[in-house]
């Protein structure tokens, strides 16, 4: 008798919050990760080897295109460069003395040509030595945000030693990648949304500007490349960024909290909460569902539930199946699918 008390006792009914299984549009986009890189971003180097004899820049300073930003001694190259100036002039006073005496039928054609030849060849030689004191004077290929100094006045540089990095950063690039079964979808003009660990609370948007012909065969992701304009230079090359594809479209979903979830080995179920045959009370039911994509609070349900199904949002270790629950939802779970939590 004891036993078949024991058997047939009631649980009492446990208190949970409910949530109502329903329809929202959920705008479609695309999420990944990636790494900020300059439009045009150099080490600048030396093309000579010499001691540098000027420095004129600082650290961090805006530059133009062409400013000067170090001289390296190069006053031997310079006096050769005179030296050659003098031989043009003198093969330029023959050429023209042979070429009269020629007119007076004094000299031969092949006079002239050896003057004419001997001219020709110190022009050429002067060409080659102002490359050379060109090569000992270091400009700004671009216009752009230095870097740090990386050599000092007196130093002796080789050639290929960096001078100073040299970034453009505004506009600036966004590399990421996205998953092969997205290369239809994604192209070129679609706008962008990047946000940034270092400056939280601000995004920036741009546009996707390349999309690269070919998928890594090791990750079967292909790499896009978004541009985006920089005024305030927040964003630095090498800074990591989360990306999100903005597609125009809507994708009609079924959604519950994700606190209404129960994960089993066996997979995923929820408590449906429907009254019983007197309408008294609700009663617990364990159904199993399949699960789509998640966003913030929310999670898509695939499969297993209807619109308007009422779940257990809370309270769930108290639930047994065929069981009856006392709905309170004073303090419900949260549901949104772009939480912005305070301390974030």
């Amino acid at each position: 008798m004891l036993n078949q008390f024991l058997d047939n006792i009631s649980l009492p009914a446990a208190t949970v919050t409910s949530a109502t299984a329903e329809v929202q549009y959920w705008k479609e986009d695309l999420g990944g990760i990636g790494t900020v890189r300059a439009v045009n971003g150099v080490e600048v180097t030396t093309e000579a080897q010499g001691v540098i004899s000027a420095i004129h820049f600082k650290s961090g300073q805006y530059v133009q295109k062409g400013d000067l930003l170090a001289e390296i001694f190069a006053e031997p190259e310079k006096a050769q460069l005179q030296v050659l100036d003098a031989e043009l002039r003198l093969a330029r006073r023959n050429y023209v003395r042979i070429k009269a005496l020629l007119d007076r039928g004094v000299t031969t054609e092949s006079d002239l040509d050896t003057a004419r030849s001997t001219l020709d060849q110190v022009v050429a030689n002067i060409e080659v030595q102002r490359a050379r004191v060109d090569q000992r004077v270091i400009v700004a290929p671009f216009s752009g945000v230095l870097g740090i100094r990386q050599i000092d006045l007196g130093q002796n540089v080789s050639p290929g030693e960096a001078v100073v990095s040299l970034q453009q950063l505004d506009p600036i690039f966004v590399d990421f990648s996205l998953p092969e079964k997205n290369y239809a979808t994604v192209k070129s003009g679609l706008p962008v949304i990047l946000i940034t660990d270092a400056f939280p609370g601000n995004s920036y948007r741009g546009k996707i500007t390349a999309v690269d012909p070919q998928v890594d065969s090791a990750s079967r992701n292909f790499l896009i490349q978004a541009t985006l304009k920089n005024p305030k230079q927040h964003l630095r090359p090498g800074m990591f960024a989360q990306v999100s594809v903005q597609i125009d479209a809507q994708r009609k979903v079924l959604v519950i909290p994700r606190t209404a979830l129960i994960f089993a080995p066996y997979g995923v179920a929820v408590f449906v909460l429907e009254p019983d045959e007197n309408g008294d009370q609700m009663i617990a039911a364990k159904r199993f569902v399949k699960t789509g994509e998640e966003r913030g609070d929310l999670v898509e349900i695939t499969q297993g539930l209807l619109e308007g199904d009422i779940v257990a949002s809370s309270g769930l270790l108290k639930l047994r199946n065929g069981e009856s629950a006392i709905i309170n939802n004073q303090n419900q779970p949260p549901e949104n699918a772009n939480p912005k939590p305070g301390n974030s």
